[in-house]
């Protein structure tokens, strides 16, 4: 199982970047396909899921109104797309799969992307 992620990049404030994570090796069918980050010094963070049959989303309440996450089945992708961007988004940024019952628990999520590093300078 291989999750690739893509799409980080240095950035100004209020600029925008798409997280691209290509998904493989297995079907995802019930599976929870999710974005974490990790900034400078802090532990890894859920931003945002989606179930990658049901389409049901969750996104975090701090970048709600600015970030969406979207899927598309037919090439095996999950997106983050990140608008108005600020510098506390700066982190690496990972797609993760898993049966997770709780969006938020790292734990539950047995797959893992690289990670690809977003900086948004000020």
């Amino acid at each position: 199982v291989q999750l690739q992620a893509s799409g980080g990049g240095l950035v100004e404030a209020g600029d925008s970047l798409k997280l691209s994570c290509v998904v493989s090796g297995r079907t995802f069918t019930g599976y929870i396909m999710a974005w974490f980050r990790q900034a400078p010094g802090k532990e890894r963070r859920f931003v945002a899921g989606m179930g990658w049959t049901s389409g049901n989303s969750n996104i975090i309440n701090s970048v709600k109104d600015r970030f969406t996450i979207s899927r598309d089945r037919a090439k095996n992708t999950v997106y983050l797309q990140m608008k108005s961007l600020k510098p506390e988004d700066t982190a690496v940024y990972y797609c993760a799969a898993g049966r997770a019952r709780d969006w938020d628990v790292e734990s539950q999520y047995v797959y893992w992307g690289q990670g690809t590093l977003v900086t948004v300078s000020s």
